[in-house]
Formats: structure tokens, sequence, C-alpha cells
């Protein structure tokens, strides 16, 4: 992704995105809003802005908030959901961009999720990947929640959370940063059952200094840089999202999302990943399809990362959707 094409764009909030801004070719092509999660930045999405540069549409990428090249305020409240999608789309506006199609991964489908509930005038379409939509969170309560999948889906899928929400996590985490970066982007997505899934486990992983086969798409090149970037400031500020869901601000947060108004009437494209055993591709296909009747539903045979274990079927499976939902 061309350096030149970044800016440092102030919010009306006063927190400061590192983000990659590209105008559409012409007025009929809309800006794509991509929203990566954690512990990534908008570099996630270098083969589809590559890709749908090509293709004429408008690209803008933020590092969101606590990552990357972007603001790192420690006050949690920073990070509510609705704080978050209130500076996208000041982003936006300030861009000029007109029409806009929103793309979320992980956390990304989060924060999707809550631009589709508070800012349903301001976007054409939503994509999500890996994780789906998420329609409402209040009452969301963590150690209910791990108690729930382990009864339904025989594991607890997020046990981790709590672990890097814990104070001192950052400590840890920072201290490791070789060994969490192996299991987030390993080859092998069913370590996820064992690492991730458990409470506990991670932070076991990481205090052993364990490390897991990374995946073809980390080149020797990737895996330093992405090191680089992290011993600059450390994953810290990154994992307030984290704290956002255990600390219940999540839940009070989507106190002001409609109720009344839960269905996306907007077309809506999920990408689901069959080897993602932490966001399990039909539970969360089944949510998209009850909540969005305008709904295209793919199945992908790749774990969490799909944009980039699979950039090339994911990227013209999207523009076909595109051209469908939005025209060509």
């Amino acid at each position: 992704m061309d350096a030149r094409s970044y800016k440092d764009i102030r919010a009306k909030s006063g927190n400061t995105y590192h983000t990659f801004v590209v105008p559409p070719k012409d007025a009929s092509k809309a800006t794509l809003l991509f929203v990566h999660g954690f512990p990534s930045t908008a570099h996630d999405w270098r083969n589809q802005v590559a890709f749908f540069l090509k293709a004429g549409y408008g690209i803008v990428a933020p590092d969101l908030l606590g990552h990357g090249g972007s603001a790192k305020p420690s006050g949690l409240q920073n990070y509510a959901p609705s704080k978050i999608c209130a500076d996208l789309v000041d982003i936006l506006d300030q861009v000029k961009a007109v029409r806009a199609v929103a793309i979320g991964h992980d956390w990304g489908s989060i924060v999707t999720s809550r631009l589709a509930s508070y800012y349903p005038q301001r976007f054409v379409a939503f994509a999500f990947l890996a994780g789906g939509y998420y329609p409402l969170l209040v009452g969301f309560d963590v150690g209910a929640a791990l108690a729930f999948n382990k009864q339904n889906f025989q594991s607890e899928l997020f046990g981790y959370w709590l672990f890097l929400a814990e104070d001192g996590a950052k400590n840890v985490v920072d201290a490791h940063l070789e060994s969490m970066l192996s299991i987030w982007y390993t080859s092998d997505p069913t370590l996820w059952k064992t690492v991730l899934a458990p409470t506990g486990a991670l932070k076991a992983w990481l205090q052993a200094d364990k490390k897991a086969p990374l995946a073809s798409f980390v080149t020797p090149e990737e895996k330093a840089r992405m090191l680089n970037e992290w011993r600059k400031t450390g994953l810290g500020t990154a994992l307030n999202w984290y704290k956002v869901m255990a600390t219940g601000l999540m839940s009070k947060d989507d106190e002001a999302v409609n109720k009344e108004k839960l269905a996306l009437a907007h077309p809506v494209y999920f990408a689901a990943c069959t080897r993602d055993y932490v966001c399990l591709a039909e539970p969360s296909a089944k949510i998209v399809q009850n909540f969005c009747p305008r709904a295209t539903v793919e199945m992908f045979d790749t774990g969490h990362w799909v944009q980039l274990e699979a950039p090339d079927k994911l990227n013209r499976s999207l523009l076909a959707w595109l051209e469908k939902a939005v025209g060509k």
C-alpha cells in the first residue's frame, strides 16, 4: 500500500486515525471502508486494496484506535463502538466519500454491525468477514457466554478474552510478541481449539514462549514488519478492545441501539470461514440469514484470515456481490 496515500485524519473526538485514502475513479463507484480487527492494521487489507483500486472503487482503510499509526488513548470509553463509529463516519465525511460500503473483519465486524445500527443512511451495503453480524449485545457477559458456548459448541470459543482483558496482560503479551504473532497467524488453525478457546490456555502458551508454524502469507518480510511495528509501542492499547467486552462497556454502549430495527434492509455479504474455530461459520451464518433478508453468504475453506489466505477468491466474490448489490 502506497505510503503516499496515507493521511492522519483528526476526528471530532480529537482522536487521529492513520488512514489509507484513495477516491473512486468516478462518481458511479462506491467507496469501500475497510475495518480491521485485532491485532491488525489497514495493511491486512493490502490484497483487497490493490484489487479494488484497479476496479475503480474508492478506498478508506484506517488503522483503528489503539493500533498501528493511529491514536492510542488509554481511556477505555474511547473504544466504545458508538464512539469508534462516530469517528469513522466523520472520516468518511472529511474525505467526501458519498456512497460507502463498510467491510469488517474480526472486531471490525462488530464495528461494522454498529455502523449499520447507528448510521444506516450513510451506507449502501455491509460486508462481514469471519465474524458475522452482531445484532445486539445488551446484557452480554463474558463468563455466561463462555458457559453457553461450552454447553452448545463443546468449546468456550473465546476464553482468551478473559486473559487479554486483564490489567497484566500487556506485560505478558509484549514480552512474547513473536509467540503471540505465531499463534494469531498460524498455518494450523486447529491450534485455536486448544490455545485460544479454553480459558487460561493463551496465557500459558505465551509464558512458555511457544511458537506455532506460521501461515504462508506471513513471509519473513511480513513477520519482521509486524514485529517491528508491535515493538514500537507494544499491544497494550489494542487490548482495550477486549476490555470493552469484559467490563460490560459493550453491553452498556449497546443500550443506544434501536431494538426495533435490528434487521438490516441493506444488501449484506458474509464470508464464513469453515476452519475458524473461534468465529464459527455455521452459527454466524444463521444469525446473518435471520437478520439480513438480503444476505449473500459464501463459505470459504480457510481459517480466520480469509482476506490473507484466499485473497483472489474473496476479491472475486466480493466484486460480484458489489456489482449486483450497488451497481457496476
